[in-house]
């Protein structure tokens, strides 16, 4: 039986949304084809068909995730624009439910270090991944000049990825609060930082 063009976009949809969770919450070398398959509802057949391989599916996932959160930035962009919109996804971003929900969160937080260690495919997809990121924050940055607002955004961006990565992994809940409120202190000091240039 022939699937239709619709059926076909919806089993992709599908398997992405599967994959990018199971990957932020796992890891890629721990998420097997057949546990993404049997989490979006489909064959490991339809996995195959749809991407070829498992990095491709990984590459595309993480490209499905960051769109997702990018989404999700517009729209506290469109509540309040510049400096209150930046100020709303900083504290969003290192608040206890994001940390505390990997499977639903930043992808770039999740999977930096499988992403390092991965094949070129999944590598240019999160470098990607992580332009768009720092392109969405230097669109909130109020310096005249585009290169500081990029390089500014740059900094926040990593100082916020890495803070959540060392939120969850510490085994001490009170430090990985610590890290959270001490990071998004100190983010939105940076963000609120209106430069004279």
């Amino acid at each position: 039986m022939r699937v239709s063009r619709e059926q076909v976009s919806e089993n992709r949809r599908q398997i992405l949304s599967a994959a990018a969770r199971l990957f932020r919450e796992n890891g890629i070398a721990a998420t097997g084809v057949d546990e993404i398959a049997e989490r979006a509802g489909l064959t490991h057949g339809s996995v195959y068909s749809q991407f070829g391989s498992k990095d491709a599916v990984a590459a595309a996932a993480i490209l499905f995730a960051s769109a997702g959160s990018l989404r999700r930035w517009g729209r506290a962009a469109e509540r309040a624009p510049g400096k209150p919109a930046l100020r709303e996804i900083v504290k969003g971003y290192l608040s206890r439910d994001h940390r505390d929900a990997p499977g639903h969160g930043c992808v770039l937080a999740a999977l930096g270090p499988d992403a390092g260690r991965g094949p070129r495919a999944t590598r240019n997809a999160f470098t990607r991944a992580l332009r768009g990121a720092v392109d969405f924050i230097a669109g909130l940055m109020p310096d005249r000049v585009a290169s500081k607002r990029e390089e500014r955004a740059l900094a926040l961006f990593s100082q916020m990825v890495g803070a959540l990565i060392l939120a969850r992994a510490v085994d001490d809940e009170a430090l990985s609060d610590r890290i959270l409120r001490a990071s998004s202190r100190h983010a939105i000091a940076v963000a609120d930082h209106s430069p004279n240039r």
